[in-house]
């Protein structure tokens, strides 16, 4: 029989998630062992001096399991009643970073208090799931009313805009794990896909922008881009706009037009295709407006937007990328993407996390045996390359193990989301999964050569309180919310 409380309430140890609380624990001991292996150095007698960044990972530690009882023993109806008044807070202290930074390592994102450092932006995460739940979860709200939509938009970029001006892109790119959670909440799959699409647009176009197209003087990327554009637009007017035959005359007629263009520039006066294909886009969207404007379907005129907005988006990302973007994260893209071979620079730290990896094998070398992190070959190895660690010293098995834990526990969080009877609880949730989600795969895959360097900790892994107390926050606040689903409210 269930326990009790003195109210008559079900007990909240009774109703906790220990699955999750146990995944918690696994991570936090395999991240404590990753940053003693990190952060190692050969002659120490005793990793657990708080003089050593192991025996200082312990004090946050336990100072994590601390912050987790007492976000366990509040009232879960805390989180829902002061969701704006934290939210306020925390987009005050971002907001008086940018003009009172303290820089530590090329970082200006922390709030030095005495003794006492703390990025604020890794508390705002949590901070901004809960104000998001708390409009998403108000009577009336409908994800498919454009103010509705618009103001959860505004309360997920806020504080993306106040960290991007403490020139902390990489932290700022973390918001983009709520569009998990919009998506859920029933966000078209078709702003989905404009974000897939504008990856694949700027991938392709810087790539492939010096690259010429069968001896012509046509950029590779341009030409390839623009025809996305028009398939993409042609495509969507058949999903959504349910006309298979206009979708169909309009695919014909852009893709014909270029073919015939292409092998006149190929075979007789070789000139830039683009021009003409910047011509057939303006075609196809007039066609589009007209087509919308005399069937009164908005379908076409947004289809026309998006075609509108692509190539804009195309033309301005060259402009972004060189004269926008800091030249060290301009670096970065370049040598993800193949366009520079800086191995002694921008791609040192990567080049360097790939040969640890490498080198552990299929059981690793064992701990505290790794060569390359024992002799600093890797720069920030016990925060944001952390998981280089794993995979020297653990080797494939540790570092699989690892990843299936965080899938374990993404997995655990979706499941603990979609049986929340209130609306608060799933979208808060849906919000801590992204994120973990997030951080997982750009951290891997950054130190894998994936994925672009953006500086961004490994969950429960990367040295640091602020991380690890930012994490224990998301988590534990939702453990607290599903373990309130039961109770009876008075």
């Amino acid at each position: 029989m269930e326990t009790q409380n003195d109210k008559g309430q079900p007990s909240i140890w009774r109703s906790l998630d220990w699955w999750t609380v146990g995944i918690y624990i696994a991570l936090l001991i395999f991240g404590w062992i990753s940053v003693c292996g990190a952060s190692y150095t050969y002659g120490e007698t005793d990793i657990f001096s708080l003089s050593t960044r192991s025996g200082m990972q312990i004090v946050w530690i336990c100072t994590s399991f601390a912050l987790g009882f007492i976000l366990l023993m509040l009232d879960d109806r805390f989180y829902d009643t002061f969701a704006y008044v934290i939210y306020a807070v925390l987009l005050l202290l971002l907001f008086l970073t940018i003009f009172n930074p303290h820089e530590i390592k090329g970082s200006r994102s922390w709030i030095v208090l005495g003794p006492l450092r703390l990025q604020p932006a890794e508390f705002a995460k949590f901070a901004t799931a809960l104000a998001v739940s708390k409009l998403m979860s108000t009577f009336g709200f409908d994800m498919q009313k454009p103010k509705h939509f618009f103001s959860a938009m505004a309360i997920i970029l806020l504080p993306m805009l106040f960290i991007i001006g403490q020139r902390e892109t990489g932290s700022a790119l973390v918001y983009l794990a709520f569009f998990l959670m919009l998506y859920r909440e029933g966000m078209p799959g078709s702003i989905l896909f404009t974000g897939v699409a504008m990856v694949i647009y700027f991938v392709v176009g810087i790539k492939y922008e010096q690259v010429f197209l069968l001896g012509t003087p046509t950029s590779v990327g341009k030409f390839v881009v623009l025809l996305l554009v028009q398939i993409f637009a042609s495509s969507m007017v058949y999903i959504y706009a349910h006309n298979r035959h206009f979708a169909l005359r309009l695919l014909a007629i852009c893709t014909g037009v270029t073919l015939l263009v292409l092998l006149f520039s190929e075979f007789v006066i070789p000139f830039d295709i683009v021009w003409v294909q910047l011509g057939i886009s303006a075609f196809l969207i007039g066609f589009l407006v007209y087509e919308g404007l005399s069937t009164r379907i908005l379908h076409s005129l947004l289809i026309a937007l998006f075609s509108v907005g692509s190539i804009i988006f195309f033309y301005s990302a060259d402009y972004v990328l060189n004269n926008v973007m800091e030249p060290h994260q301009r670096v970065r893209i370049n040598v993800l993407l193949g366009l520079d071979d800086d191995l002694a620079g921008a791609g040192y730290n990567v080049h360097q996390s790939e040969i640890a990896i490498g080198s552990g094998g299929l059981q690793g070398k064992g701990f505290l045996n790794g060569t390359q992190t024992k002799l600093k070959f890797v720069p920030e190895q016990d925060t944001d390359f952390i998981f280089c660690t794993v995979g020297e010293e653990e080797g494939f098995l540790g570092s699989a193990s690892v990843l299936l834990l965080f899938l374990a526990l993404i997995l655990r969080l979706i499941h603990l989301a979609e049986r929340q009877p209130f609306k608060f609880g799933r979208v808060y949730g849906y919000c801590v999964a992204g994120i973990f989600l997030f951080h997982v795969f750009i951290n891997v895959g950054m130190v894998l050569g994936l994925t672009p360097v953006i500086g961004i900790p490994l969950p429960f892994f990367s040295y640091g309180g602020s991380s690890l107390w930012g994490f224990t926050l998301l988590l534990f606040i939702f453990l607290r919310i599903d373990a309130g689903r039961n109770l009876v409210r008075t």
